[in-house]
């Protein structure tokens, strides 16, 4: 075990690296850097948010960041998302440590699973469809050889995402909130564009300002700079969840 924020910010003074510079390199905003430094993880936007700038902090500073990432997870007891944060501190028994190995060892079969279902899915569509490589079906190419646009869906929308100016964070459900999870991660700047259809789409968006967006097409915005939003998408556009 080690102390997740004083291991970072010690490791920025010996490269003699100060906030500013830092929040150059990460895109990460200054408060943001400073709250991981001090552990106080509840400043953040959710627990997506914490585990995506630990990693590219530690990173950017040569370090390993899924060992900070993994970190975060044994030390801390998450709650609801939705809720807020609601660190505690991991109680160090035994029975909650075999809890936790037998925990490890589902989640492990779980994938094994799935990567096993996918498999055999994806193999079965590619002879039926006579070698052709699937696609998602909410992830539509936007143009076909030759520069021919996707057909715009009659029903529902079609959102394509591109990191412009920067990378960004990226949370999207269909439906809403508690909806199946279509994408999380980090968008990489001038990396493959993101598309997703559905007929109805929530997005939490961490950096808005570094992203182009289209739907069904026709140019977009997710407005504001410099925080982090959570919108609904649909056919009539682009709406704050707390308002639509």
């Amino acid at each position: 075990m080690f102390e997740i924020g004083t291991s970072l910010r010690e490791a920025r003074l010996r490269q003699s690296l100060d906030l500013n510079e830092v929040e150059r390199r990460t895109k990460i905003r200054g408060k943001y850097i400073r709250a991981l430094e001090d552990e106080r993880f509840e400043l953040l936007p959710s627990q997506t948010y914490v585990k995506g700038f630990l990693r590219t902090y530690a990173d950017v500073l040569g370090l390993d960041g899924q060992l900070y990432v993994d970190e975060y997870n044994s030390r801390y007891v998450v709650g609801d998302d939705e809720s807020g944060l609601g660190l505690r501190p991991r109680r160090s028994t035994s029975s909650r440590q075999q809890r936790h190995r037998r925990f490890e060892s589902n989640i492990v079969l779980i994938v094994l699973a799935a990567i096993a279902l996918v498999t055999a899915l994806v193999i079965g569509a590619w002879k039926s469809g006579g070698g052709d490589t699937p696609q998602p079906r909410y992830q539509r190419p936007a143009q076909q050889a030759g520069g021919a646009t996707t057909k715009i869906p009659k029903v529902g929308v079609l959102v394509v995402i591109r990191a412009k100016r920067g990378n960004s964070l990226l949370e999207i459900h269909a439906k809403g909130a508690n909806g199946p999870l279509r994408y999380q991660g980090t968008l990489l700047k001038g990396g493959t564009p993101l598309k997703v259809w559905a007929r109805r789409l929530w997005i939490n968006v961490g950096t808005p300002e570094n992203l182009q967006v289209t739907l069904n097409g026709h140019r977009a915005s997710f407005g504001g700079t410099g925080q982090p939003r959570v919108l609904l998408i649909d056919r009539r556009g682009v709406h704050p969840a707390s308002a639509a």
